[in-house]
């Protein structure tokens, strides 16, 4: 596994950084929020949000992604999690969960005269580039008026249980492209655990824990497995949450939510949890094609239209493409596979699969035109799903 070990000269550049952050995200898991019961542990969660408080008021600002909501739900309406994977009870535990996770958390801000904001959001706030752009918006404002946003998937509308890939999968992932969309400077996921682990039969033990990544490499990929007892993600969604925001030019912590002082202990410095190191900055457009999409259709294209787009950095033509696959419409996104079948890119087309449907009926001499244009055409490389550099 690409990692440090710890004490080395190189550990305190990190941590160094941990301490200039400014705009922070902190998501806390269910087993952070609600104790072993499934009740909402409001003593704990004081002492997480005077931490936060306390770097508010050091100038810094802090987003916070909150689990809780279904398992909070489920308690009130007596819910065992068994009936959970139907669908409309999830909804149902979560319409009622939201309610109480939100009055916790204005009741733990009070004493510190902060105001909470509730931010319920959808996929389509996310793969749509125009409400994308609204979000962002949002939380700009409510940042610069002071408030804490309190962001959550918005279950009430949402089925996880899809046959479609989903955007957020879970609120580990959710924190990261909310991390993406706002450039933050650190994302900080707080779970039970005390970072990413050598061996996790050993436990938290200091000499077990992995104190800095610089790569997540598939050796570090086979070492994470296992599930959270009560959240959707484990240390495997959390590796693919800090893919996502070391590519968007942040640094990640993985640390354990139930030690008291956690979050003030990863701001001053101290060497607690697992650093993520961020990698090369993707643009904001190419983050949101590599990881904040929805794919609409698939278009196939030939050898020559393959090494313009791979090689000679081109847009993609009509007269390029041999195949349309599922229907989308103009502004939507599209995969894009090569001769053989396999996917080298997504983009967004300039027209519907109708409209292409009968240009590639055509003529050779109307087969005309640009389907993705170079600016908003996201090249994948190695296996599908991870963005290139190009």
């Amino acid at each position: 596994m690409t990692a440090h070990r710890p004490n080395s000269a190189h550990d305190a550049t990190p941590r160094a950084l941990l301490k200039n952050a400014r705009r922070i995200v902190v998501k806390l898991g269910s087993g952070v929020v609600c104790d072993v019961h499934h009740d909402f542990d409001q003593k704990h969660l004081a002492g997480l949000v005077a931490d936060v408080a306390a770097l508010v008021s050091e100038g810094r600002q802090v987003v916070l992604v909150s689990s809780g909501a279904i398992t909070l739900g489920a308690a009130e309406l007596n819910v065992h999690r068994s009936r959970l994977r139907d669908a409309s009870v999830t909804r149902a535990c979560a319409a009622v969960g939201q309610t109480k996770l939100m009055q916790a958390y204005a009741q733990a801000f009070r004493p510190h005269k902060m105001t909470v904001a509730q931010v319920l959001v959808t996929e389509d706030d996310f793969t749509d580039l125009n409400r994308y752009k609204i979000l962002r918006q949002t939380f700009e404002k409510l940042l610069k008026l002071g408030a804490v946003p309190v962001v959550n998937e918005n279950d009430t509308v949402t089925n996880i249980y899809t046959e479609q890939p989903p955007v957020f999968r879970d609120n580990d992932r959710l924190g990261a492209l909310v991390l993406s969309k706002l450039d933050a400077d650190a994302l900080v996921l707080l779970s039970n655990v005390d970072g990413l682990l050598r061996d996790p039969e050993r436990g938290g033990e200091p000499e077990n824990v992995v104190r800095v990544v610089t790569e997540i490499s598939p050796e570090l990929r086979g070492a994470a497995s296992g599930k959270s007892s009560v959240g959707r993600g484990g240390m495997a969604a959390k590796l693919d949450a800090a893919e996502i925001a070391m590519r968007a030019g942040g640094l990640v912590v993985i640390a354990n939510g139930k030690k008291p002082g956690i979050i003030a202990e990863i701001f001053s410095g101290a060497e607690t949890g697992t650093v993520f190191l961020p990698g090369s900055r993707m643009a904001g457009k190419r983050r949101w094609l590599a990881f904040a999409t929805t794919v609409r259709g698939e278009v196939t294209i030939n050898a020559n239209a393959h090494k313009a787009v791979r090689e000679g950095h081109a847009s993609l033509l009509v007269s390029g493409v041999t195949r349309c696959k599922g229907e989308f419409s103009s502004g939507q996104v599209i995969a894009v596979a090569g001769p053989e079948g396999q996917t080298i890119g997504r983009g967004i087309a300039e027209c519907g699969s109708q409209e292409l449907a009968r240009l590639l009926g055509g003529s050779d001499g109307t087969r005309r035109g640009v389907l993705v244009r170079r600016e908003n055409f996201l090249i994948l490389s190695g296996k599908e799903g991870h963005a290139g550099d190009d």
